[in-house]
């Protein structure tokens, strides 16, 4: 006898309440077949089917193994029939997914789109599900949303193969950028709405947005807008200012923003006091003055998180890693006063067990572990692990380095000491050009290293062509000859220089060289460095070679040798190399011929930049370079090794190097003596406030030369004062300046606009 077929949807839904007209007669199951399977292993199904033979087979059981081998996911229907004492299992199996195309993607890339899809359980070789097609469709769309991407459609065909596989095709039309059009803080009070929308990275359209984009709508940049919109108030005494709400409409078109946003200000706070409590183990006074905020201060969250991170790091700095500081506050509503009770707890003064490195595949643990401050077996340091992560940074090898420190279990006194680095390229071969207005179009042709073999060692070859320069150099540098940190560093050199081409004298030089140089670290900031150079330099005239050129060569010939020792000391203390805010760099440096030279003579070079902040990220750079050289005994100073003023790097507003006196053919002649001074005014290009790779600035020059027998005077000093745009571009860094000379004479050569494009040397 046969029974008819049972399906799994309905017994699915009515579970084992089954109408009397499907009923079983219960059997003892014999023998089970399996019908339907094309690519599920028979093994799979007698897995899931909760019936094996010889047991009884009833209504109850006959549900059961349909609802057990459908939720499998592997079936669209199952049935169960009996044929005598043979139960018969007859299965439709899912489609599976055997190929996904995708079209219309551009500013996803494929591979994007296919992770996407995976982490919604939907790619090549899965069972294929409308449920999942659905999620996956629903997951690509948030990835084109968070891009600013809402009017983006997306559209499937499903395409049936032989052996029971699908073909699924994604059609996808992109759409415009959803730009914020307005925004809207609703409530405030206090502060100018235009000066709470300039806290928050979004924006509308301006001027610069084609380049930050930060006027495409992104869900985490608004929460992040909404801290900063708290931290102003925070900042500014308003202790209970909220956001109520956010609201963010888009129009029709799926193509404008709209931000509103509902604040409550509150009332504005003062500090009526603040006291420490707990064992400090650092003398109270000390800890005190650390405190930024004071009793009849409006309340600044900012002060005060930075007082306890202060107090946090004092403590860590005795060895007290998992120092506790909390700042509890007392409010009173009546009075609008704030107190505070600092609670410090030290913990347990912890000691480094052991020091990881992880992640240095090309780079040897000897050349990380050299540059950390914090030892093994040592009592944790906070600012020695601070300045061991600043010091690997300043390699750059890595694009990330991380130090954490991780309790030993069962030693409550111990830690280690995790440095987890993430390489990056270190090598580079270099074919470009730049542009300087002094030397023309310049091609730069180099290959570096400065991360060889993962050993730290530096080297450097490199070509560069311009109409006035020709150079050929090759350089290498042992940073750590010795485990101390002392250094050595060669280098040998071809150039050969059309002065010319700069306007500084009508002949040329073709010189070659070589150098030796040891540094020493005399402190983490302070550095003295050391070297012995020698070169060998010739003149070549032209019939329009000045009177002074001529001279020189008539006394000392049109080739010179000269060997000079040379000596440096020099001091950084910037916040950042290529984007300093705060900080200082000094250099003061001399240079003397030696013995067995043509020529006998010396320079010494002053230097010194310091950088204020003044608010934010406004800063104030204060830069005086001076050089002095002369003659030693009866010899002379090689016109060709005079100082320079003038150009987009020196007193801007004035052609390079004609500051100063000048030869019979109006040509700059440099001098002995010089001095440079500018000050500058740093400040983000607006709306681009938090781009660390662009500047504008307003800037005053003044600076003057002088040759061996003028005495320097305040008469001869030219000035100038204008705007100057910087950009570390990807090929290099851009500069550009629009200066007004003040006192120009008749004799000076002046140019308002000043460029410089790329590497130039």
């Amino acid at each position: 006898m046969k029974l008819k077929p049972l399906h799994l949807l309905l017994a699915a839904i009515l579970g084992s309440t089954l109408p009397s007209v499907w009923a079983i007669d219960p059997f003892t199951v014999r023998d089970i077949k399996v019908e339907g399977l094309q690519r599920t292993d028979l093994g799979t199904v007698f897995n899931y089917l909760p019936v094996k033979v010889g047991e009884r087979f009833d209504d109850a059981r006959a549900t059961e193994s349909i609802k057990a081998l459908f939720s499998t996911g592997f079936f669209d229907d199952v049935r169960v029939e009996r044929d005598g004492d043979v139960l018969i299992i007859t299965v439709e199996e899912r489609p599976t997914i055997a190929q996904i195309n995708i079209n219309g993607s551009k500013l996803l890339e494929k591979d994007q789109i296919r992770q996407a899809l995976r982490s919604q359980n939907f790619a090549e070789g899965r069972i294929f599900e409308q449920g999942v097609l659905d999620a996956a469709v629903n997951e690509l769309k948030q990835q084109y949303f968070s891009r600013g991407r809402y009017s983006v459609i997306i559209k499937t065909q499903l395409t049936k193969l032989e052996r029971n596989r699908m073909g699924v095709q994604f059609d996808i039309s992109e759409g415009e950028v959803a730009r914020i059009q307005r925004i809207n803080i609703v409530g405030a009070k206090v502060f100018k709405e235009g000066d709470l929308i300039d806290e928050m990275a979004l924006t509308t359209p301006n001027w610069m947005t084609w380049y930050t984009r930060t006027d495409q709508y992104s869900k985490p940049k608004l929460q992040a807008d909404q801290e900063a919109l708290r931290s102003y108030y925070l900042d500014r005494g308003y202790l209970e200012m909220a956001i109520d709400s956010t609201q963010v409409a888009i129009s029709e078109d799926r193509e404008s923003v709209y931000l509103t946003l509902n604040i409550t200000e509150g009332e504005r706070y003062t500090v009526s006091d603040i006291k420490l409590v707990g064992d400090s183990i650092v003398g109270a006074d000390e800890l005190q003055k650390l405190l930024e905020v004071k009793g009849g201060d409006v309340f600044s969250r900012q002060k005060l998180n930075k007082s306890t991170a202060a107090i946090t790091d004092r403590l860590a700095d005795e060895g007290y890693a998992f120092a506790n500081v909390n700042a509890v506050p007392q409010l009173d509503k009546e009075k609008h006063t704030v107190s505070f009770t600092v609670y410090v707890d030290p913990g347990r003064k912890v000691y480094v067990r052991r020091i990881n490195v992880a992640g240095n595949n090309l780079t040897r643990d000897e050349v990380i572990r050299r540059e950390l401050r914090q030892l093994e077996s040592a009592q944790y340091d906070g600012s020695k692990v601070k300045r061991s992560k600043q010091r690997l940074n300043q390699l750059d090898y890595f694009s990330e380095v991380n130090i954490d420190t991780a309790p030993v279990p069962d030693a409550p006194d111990e830690v280690d000491m995790n440095v987890n680095v993430v390489e990056k390229k270190t090598g580079q071969f270099n074919i470009g050009a730049g542009y300087g207005q002094s030397e023309g179009v310049v091609f730069v042709l180099s290959l570096s290293q400065n991360n060889f073999l993962g050993s730290g060692k530096r080297f450097t070859a490199e070509f560069n062509n311009s109409s006035a320069n020709k150079v050929y150099s090759f350089s290498l540098l042992e940073p750590y000859l010795t485990p101390d940190g002392i250094s050595v560093g060669y280098n040998l050199y071809r150039r050969d220089t059309d002065p010319g081409e700069m306007d500084i004298g009508d002949y040329s030089t073709s010189a070659y060289g070589g150098s030796v140089r040891f540094g020493f670290p005399t402190s983490e900031t302070n550095r003295v460095n050391v070297g012995l150079a020698l070169e060998n330099l010739k003149l070549q005239t032209t019939g329009d070679s000045p009177k002074r050129v001529l001279d020189f060569i008539s006394r000392n010939g049109d080739t010179n040798m000269t060997y000079t020792a040379s000596v440096n000391w020099s001091r950084d203390t910037r916040d950042s190399a290529s984007y300093p805010t705060r900080g200082m760099l000094t250099s003061l440096g001399a240079e003397v011929t030696i013995p067995g030279s043509d020529l006998d003579y010396y320079k010494t070079n002053i230097s010194n930049q310091l950088f204020i902040p003044i608010y934010d990220t406004t800063s104030l750079m204060w830069n005086v370079d001076i050089g002095w050289g002369g003659k030693i005994g009866d010899s002379e100073f090689p016109f060709y090794k005079n100082y320079y003023a003038g150009g987009v790097s020196s007193i801007r507003g004035y052609e390079y190097g004609t500051v100063g006196p000048k030869d019979e053919n109006g040509d700059g002649m440099g001098g002995t003596k010089k001095l440079v001074n500018n000050i500058e005014l740093l400040f983000p290009i607006p709306g681009m406030k938090d781009d660390k790779s662009t500047r504008l600035s307003l800037f005053t020059d003044l600076g003057g030369v002088w040759d061996e027998d003028t005495d320097p005077s305040t008469d001869d000093l030219r000035y100038s004062a204008g705007v100057a745009f910087t950009w570390i571009s990807p090929i290099g860094p851009i500069k550009l300046s629009y200066a007004k000379p003040f006192n120009a004479k008749d004799e000076d050569k002046t140019e308002s606009f000043q460029f410089q494009l790329g590497n130039v040397f």
